[in-house]
């Protein structure tokens, strides 16, 4: 079982940085042995992959639209999950949901492949 608190979110201006972080509570396995990835969905849209890293933080996957200006890194000693995002567009305007899979290696961007979200947290950027 893992719980999953998302941080970070908030309103920034266009070219701005926001860091979210994605606290990371577990039980019967470590938080080490899960991948872990961001998702984000915005009003009337679907929950869109944004980002992923396996179990080692060694294998990252991102969405086009984000490549070169988010970073996904982990640190399991804290058991957290983070998204750096740069150069934030007014298009990235959503909440953003933090997910776990069983699966150490998976990076990939299916939903079904997570077994635990959080709760989200909104990110607004501004014109």
């Amino acid at each position: 079982q893992v719980q999953l608190v998302e941080s970070g979110g908030g309103l920034v201006q266009a070219g701005g940085s926001l860091r979210l972080s994605c606290a990371a509570s577990t039980s019967g396995r470590t938080f080490s042995t899960y991948a872990m990835a961001w998702f984000r969905q915005a009003p009337g849209k679907d929950r869109d992959h944004v980002a992923a890293v396996s179990w080692s933080g060694s294998s990252t996957h991102y969405a086009d639209s984000v490549k070169g200006r988010f970073t996904i890194s982990r640190d399991n000693a804290k058991n957290t999950v983070y998204l750096q995002m740069n150069s934030l567009k007014p298009e990235d305007t959503a909440v953003y949901y933090c997910a776990a899979s069983i699966t150490p290696g998976y990076i990939g961007s299916l939903r079904s492949e997570y077994n635990y979200w959080g709760q989200g947290t909104q990110v607004t950027v501004s014109s």
